[in-house]
């Protein structure tokens, strides 16, 4: 993918598909890395999954890897995103690792703002199939949990439920994306062969917001 030991920082939505980019990644040699995540106005809250500051920080911790978080509006978000990859770029950071899989419309736009930030990016999951990056997230040990669903597209009892072949099987039968390419579902990750020790939540309130129903998930530490 690139030379080994290259420093990379990989766009992190801390769910499965950024999760599962990351571990290819290193497991072809690239690293140091530290993870990127985009954060609401606010910052308190992450751009795509919802997920809180302290669970994302704990959840690096549990990878041993740093992190960085930048807020933004939806209006800011390209601006402040290759802002952000150009004070990593200042850090020794050549490369970008991305989860996406089969988007065209993301692909370009990870190549256009990181050809801007004088980056190179990566694609580990490109045109991968759905139940083979599925197989392989979940025979290789890693454990993930739903927490955000698209609002009259999953029932909220998909919220809270671990990715395993019976959830799978019902996202297919629903008509679903199983990977969840086109925001129907997302997930945290929260065990995997890259953590150094496991990431200890507990499951708070469930809110609606922009057409997505959220699960607050709270770190134990």
């Amino acid at each position: 993918m690139f030379e080994r030991g290259a420093r990379f920082f990989c766009s992190w939505s801390a769910g499965k598909d950024s999760c599962l980019a990351l571990h290819r990644a290193l497991r072809d040699g690239g690293g140091p890395c530290v993870l990127l995540t985009m954060m609401t106005e606010t910052g308190d809250r992450s751009r795509s999954h919802g997920l809180s500051e302290a669970l994302l920080r704990e959840q690096a911790s549990c990878l041993g890897l740093p992190i960085v978080l930048h807020p933004a509006s939806w209006a800011s978000y390209e601006e402040v995103f290759i802002s952000a990859v150009g004070e990593l770029k200042g850090t020794g950071v050549r490369h970008g690792v991305f989860g996406d899989i089969d988007l065209e419309e993301h692909r370009a736009w990870v190549e256009r703002v990181c050809r801007t930030a004088g980056v190179s990016a990566h694609e580990p999951l490109w045109k991968g199939d759905r139940r083979d990056l599925l197989r392989e997230f979940i025979d290789s040990g890693f454990t993930a949990t739903v927490v955000a669903i698209m609002d009259g597209v999953l029932p909220e009892e998909v919220l809270g439920r671990r990715i395993d072949w019976s959830l799978v099987d019902e996202l297919e039968a629903a008509g679903v994306d199983a990977s969840g390419e086109k925001g129907e579902y997302h997930t945290v990750v929260t065990d995997g062969p890259i953590f150094e020790r496991p990431l200890r939540t507990e499951h708070g309130v469930r809110i609606v917001r922009d057409g997505y129903r959220f699960l607050d998930v709270r770190p134990l530490g």
